[in-house]
This record gives structure tokens, sequence and C-alpha cells, in this order.
């Protein structure tokens, strides 16, 4: 049983016939569905996401005006409803304000800072976590006949801005070239074992955001990341693979035995990696330096953002977003 479809299948059950015996004309005015935290609202929950907030439950999303006439009502009567539902139990949920009734400014601003929706400006959009786009856009909507909950998510879907994503895309470019390219080999050659944990890491990291952001997709919460690569065309694949060795090979990295060997596994493993980054960043006409080294497509990539206060900001800003 996936989150998704319990929800799903308890507002169908319960939700619809609630929603009316409170006020009908709410049935063609709220928004339904499951969306926000949650490894269930991303699809990715399993077995262990059933120790806590795996249960029945949905969200109502209603305008200001909705809110302050039927919002209390209408949190009464789902608060009511059955606690046990097709085997799980509401006893379960811990994050009580991710479920029920909740005004759709509120929703967006919990993620954007934006109660209508979109962030504000270019440099709200960059500053605005990708983890938190991710949530705003994540699950499924069960039902809105009026359109204004869509309508938002729609518009965020949309992605990020031209010039946000070339500021983002330099930002990983730079991190992935110091972190991985660079500084690896370097903290592993002077045996310092948690120097080089945290270079793999901020290198993992920002390579993950990367792909996210070549397939225009936001980047969700880290314990996450890896895992949703499986739902990207672009490059995915071939750097998932790369990725796990890399993480597999860090144990040889502090095996003063297998040292030479892990030194040389790292330098492969992170050039096929970057290798593979700049060629998708050439295709996608991000950047047109003939390189494997990213640090040299930062000026490229840079020099096509038109906003100008992005533009005057170092390539590396943004690059822990």
């Amino acid at each position: 049983m996936k989150g998704l479809t319990l929800s799903r299948n308890y507002y169908e059950a319960y939700g619809q016939v609630m929603i009316e015996s409170v006020a009908p004309e709410l049935s063609v005015r709220a928004a339904v569905g499951l969306a926000g935290e949650g490894s269930q609202c991303f699809g990715f929950d399993d077995d262990i996401s059933q120790d806590h907030d795996f249960a029945p439950g949905f969200c109502i999303w209603l305008s200001d005006e909705d809110f302050a006439n039927y919002g209390a009502a209408l949190q009464q009567a789902y608060d009511q409803l059955p606690s046990l539902f097709q085997g799980f139990s509401r006893d379960n949920i811990i994050a009580k304000d991710r479920l029920g009734v909740m005004k759709i400014s509120s929703f967006y601003a919990r993620f954007t800072g934006n109660p209508d929706g979109s962030p504000a400006s270019n440099l709200d959009w960059l500053l605005t976590p990708e983890n938190q786009l991710a949530a705003a856009t994540n699950g499924e909507v069960f039902r809105d006949d009026a359109k204004i909950f869509t309508s938002i998510r729609q518009h965020l879907l949309q992605f990020y801005p031209e010039d946000v994503l070339r500021k983002k895309l330099a930002a990983r470019a730079a991190v992935m070239s110091q972190a991985g390219q660079y500084n690896l080999l370097r903290v592993i050659r002077r045996g310092d074992a948690v120097a080089a944990l945290l270079s793999l890491s901020r290198f993992t990291e920002s390579t993950l955001s990367m792909i996210y952001l070549l397939n225009r997709q936001y980047m969700p919460f880290y314990k996450w990341a890896y895992h949703g690569l499986s739902n990207l065309p672009l490059l995915a694949a071939d750097i998932t693979a790369l990725l796990s060795e890399s993480a597999e090979c860090l144990a040889d990295m502090i095996n003063e035995r297998r040292l030479e060997k892990a030194r040389q596994k790292a330098f492969d493993l992170t050039e096929q990696i970057c290798h593979l980054t700049a060629c998708e960043l050439n295709r996608q006409n991000f950047s047109f330096v003939n390189s494997d080294f990213l640090q040299d497509h930062l000026s490229s990539i840079m020099d096509g953002i038109k906003d100008p206060q992005l533009r005057r900001m170092p390539p590396m800003f943004d690059c822990n977003n």
C-alpha cells in the first residue's frame, strides 16, 4: 500500500460526503489531495516509512474567504472521520499540520515564502531551497474544480526562470569541480578521511542537484534525492551507478593498503560524472566550452544570465541550496 493510494481511497470513501455535509458549495470550490512533506507525497514510501505519519488522511485546500467561513467546521468534521481504514490508523500521525484543512495561501507560503504561490523575484527563486519547491509540487490533486490551487501548482512546475536556472547550474558546476575534480584527491593524498568524506559528500549532493536541474525537476529532501533519480530521463541512469560506486569506495580511501587504488578509482569516477555533465551542459546550450573540467564552464553559463543582480553574483553563490 502506497500512501498516495491510501489517501485517495480514504478521500473517496469519506471525504467528498464529509465536505458536502458541511457546505455543499465547497465541493466545487475546495481542492483536495495529498502534497507537501513526507515520503508518501513523493511516492517514495516503503515498509520502513510506515513507522510514523503513514495513515489515512488528505489535505483540503481552501481560499482565504472559505477558510474563514468554513475552516473550523470542516476541520471538526475531518477530525471525526473513522480512525481505522484499510488496516491503518490515524493514531500513527505525528505531524498533524500536514493533513486536514488549510488555506491555499498558507500552504504555498510555507514552501515558497509567498502566499500567492511562486517566488516574487529572481532572487527569491534563487534563495528558495529546491526541496521546498519539490514539496510544494509533489503528490496528487484528487479534485480541484475551481483550479485555484492547481493553477499555482502548474506555474511552479514550469520550473525556474532561465536566469535562475543558469545561476544554479553555475553554482553546481563550481562545487563539483572544486570538491570532486580538485580537492577530493588532494585530501585523500593527505590521508584526511573526514575531509575526504566531506569532499565526496559536497560533490555528490551538487551532482544530484545538477541532474535534477538539467531535467527541469526540483530536487527533493536530501534523504530522497538519490532515490528520485530513477524518475529522471537525462543523465540519471549513467550517473547513478557511478555515484553508487564512488560511495562504496570511500572505505578504501582510508584503508592504507588500498589507498593508491582508491585514489585512481575516485579520480576516474568523478571524471566520468563530470564528463557526462559537461556534455549535457553543451547539448542544452548552457555552455559552449569543450572541457571536462566543470570550472571551465562557469563563465559560459553565467554569460547567458540577463538579470544584472544574478549576473554580478559569484558563481558559487547558492551552492548550499
